[in-house]
């Protein structure tokens, strides 16, 4: 496949050659459109409000401090106010916030822990984003691997109340967030394996698994937004997925080792989701190794058709408290270096 570069001088060829452009501009006419292209590349970052997102109980086996759900809010505030002019700094446009317990919500207050965040409190930090040019997105994972935030819906899966709870909450999130572009909605790890941990297990699958999704969706869509996922279930369900799979879900393959070739499944994800034509944004993360997004996003800029890579997504996986500054600073400090490269095409 051409490099993204050779494919937006071709079109700037193009146009040399039907006479549009002067060859004399032509050169002009390629880096231009480049620089255009990189002007509309997304590069994300994730971080959480809430956190409530794995375990269920205080599992002696788990030695992850901040893995059981916990009844307050573990988000430092001041790391939050701190690391949004590095992101503006390191050239990081759009921030995915993982919202789960930490918000007031107006039509679900029982889901709120102690310490969430009020309505306006959430509002005004989302001005302050935007201020500095950065794109606000909300997630809520319905995964029922992740889904410890819902309180006593996690365990009325697919029930008519929990139904209407994801929409109340889908609705009001696209109202905070003032109909945002993008809704992740999570839908990652729901199965066994990822559940084996936990004191309560529930896995949708079959025709129950898409139908939950397809609802999620509706509903993202119904309030105008496009909805974002995780892309996993297809390492195990291949062909259902390019089956059943709307291309109006925007992907979000993901994969944090080194290496990148087309031998390692989870990477092959990336290239199938390509050949079926998906929009894409790609996710990375520090959490092991700090190579990981460097080397995905110059693997994948040659892997991906330009129409089709939006962007790409840096993760953490850590909460954001002050203990974790450095993990986050450090992830945040990758984007930057990518993205330069990225722009030298």
């Amino acid at each position: 496949m051409a490099t993204r570069r050779e494919v937006i001088k071709a079109a700037a060829a193009g146009l040399a050659g039907l006479g549009i452009l002067g060859a004399s501009t032509q050169t002009q006419a390629e880096e231009k459109a480049v620089a255009e292209t990189n002007d509309k590349m997304i590069w994300g970052y994730l971080i959480h409000l809430g956190y409530n997102m794995w375990g269920d109980w205080d599992n002696p086996k788990i030695k992850m401090e901040n893995w059981p759900a916990r009844p307050y809010l573990r988000c430092d505030e001041k790391l939050w106010d701190d690391l949004m002019p590095v992101m503006q700094e390191a050239g990081i446009n759009l921030v995915v916030i993982d919202l789960g317990e930490g918000v007031q919500y107006q039509t679900h207050p029982e889901l709120a822990v102690k310490g969430s965040w009020s309505r306006e409190h959430l509002k005004e930090k989302l001005d302050q984003m935007r201020k500095l040019g950065i794109e606000p997105i909300p997630k809520l994972n319905f995964s029922t691997g992740h889904d410890i935030w819902l309180g006593d819906y996690s365990r009325r899966v697919s029930t008519e109340p929990y139904y209407k709870v994801c929409a109340d909450l889908i609705g009001e999130a696209c109202d905070l967030f003032d109909h945002p572009r993008f809704f992740h909605i999570g839908m990652d790890e729901e199965t066994q394996e990822h559940q084996e941990s936990y004191e309560y297990c529930v896995i949708r699958q079959h025709g129950l698994w898409w139908k939950d999704l397809l609802f999620f969706v509706g509903e993202v869509e119904k309030n105008k937004s496009r909805a974002w996922m995780w892309s996993d279930h297809v390492w195990r369900h291949h062909d259902e997925f390019f089956e059943k799979m709307p291309h109006s879900v925007l992907q979000a393959n993901w994969y944090y080792g080194e290496p990148f070739n087309e031998d390692i499944n989870y990477v092959k994800a990336y290239l199938d989701l390509e050949e079926k034509g998906y929009d894409q944004i790609p996710a990375g993360s520090n959490w092991s190794s700090p190579k990981n997004f460097k080397n995905m996003v110059e693997y994948l800029a040659k892997k991906i058709d330009p129409k089709h890579l939006k962007g790409f997504l840096q993760t953490v996986w850590h909460p954001t408290l002050e203990g974790f500054r450095d993990k986050h600073l450090a992830a945040i400090s990758q984007v930057g270096e990518a993205r330069k490269e990225f722009s030298k095409g």
